[in-house]
């Protein structure tokens, strides 16, 4: 079962090297994201399993110790899903599981075997929420780690441009990500997320499946929406 779960942006912004000179401007987010895994650690859970936006080529499982980088944004920089074994996979990380390898290594992760899972912005929430009951009971104590961003839409210097429909549903999301409401998360709209360019969409909605009858409770530790894209960090247990 579901015994606690991180939910966390996935910009590469997020890893210092790759933001360079504006690096401090993601400090405050960055300490919330280290607290969101320190819950999880806190749990003992026996398997983390990562989650996060993905192509195609990136989706499905990723074993322990698969490898990604940064070199796309311009940084020689490796990372690995947990402790690498002699011969890594050959299939890389996508960009937000890289991250969030990122985010345990910097945690100094050990205390669980860790696991990816590349999800499909586009699937159904039909389809999350059975993915999201398949993970909770593949293990005694599970946790999980949620890559994802809100609305890619805030400002006008936003990826995708202003709409005014994004901070609407931007902070739908945050109360239902800060207070571990998986009615409100199984309800965002799919439509309206594709719309928005919110990445973190189908993934909450995994999350939503895994944590059905786990009786968790959320916090909201962090929220802001610097360049225009809404960047949220929670955490449940």
């Amino acid at each position: 079962m579901l015994v606690a779960a991180a939910i966390c942006p996935c910009p590469p912004l997020l890893v210092p090297e790759v933001a360079a000179g504006a690096a401090p401007e993601l400090d405050g987010l960055r300490a919330a994201c280290l607290d969101a895994v320190g819950v999880l650690a806190a749990a003992r859970p026996d398997r983390l399993i990562v989650l996060g936006p993905a192509e195609q080529a990136g989706r499905g499982p990723h074993p322990q110790g698969a490898l990604g980088s940064f070199r796309g944004f311009g940084v020689d920089l490796e990372v690995s899903l947990g402790a690498a074994d002699d011969e890594a996979p050959e299939r890389e990380l996508p960009p937000s599981l890289a991250v969030g390898a990122w985010l345990l290594t910097r945690a100094d992760w050990d205390d669980a075997p860790v696991e990816g899972l590349g999800v499909g912005e586009p699937l159904t929430r039909d389809r999350c929420l059975p993915v999201g009951r398949e993970l909770a009971a593949s293990a005694p104590r599970i946790a999980l780690l949620v890559m994802g961003d809100g609305s890619a839409r805030r400002s006008v210097k936003a990826p995708g441009y202003f709409d005014e429909r994004a901070e609407g549903f931007d902070a739908a999301a945050a109360r239902a990500l800060g207070s571990a409401d998986t009615a409100a998360l199984t309800a965002l709209d799919e439509e309206l997320a594709a719309d928005l360019q919110a990445s973190g969409r189908a993934c909450w909605q995994v999350l939503a499946g895994a944590a059905q009858g786990a009786d968790l409770r959320g916090e909201l530790l962090h929220e802001e929406a610097p360049y225009g894209v809404g960047y949220f960090v929670a955490a449940w247990s």
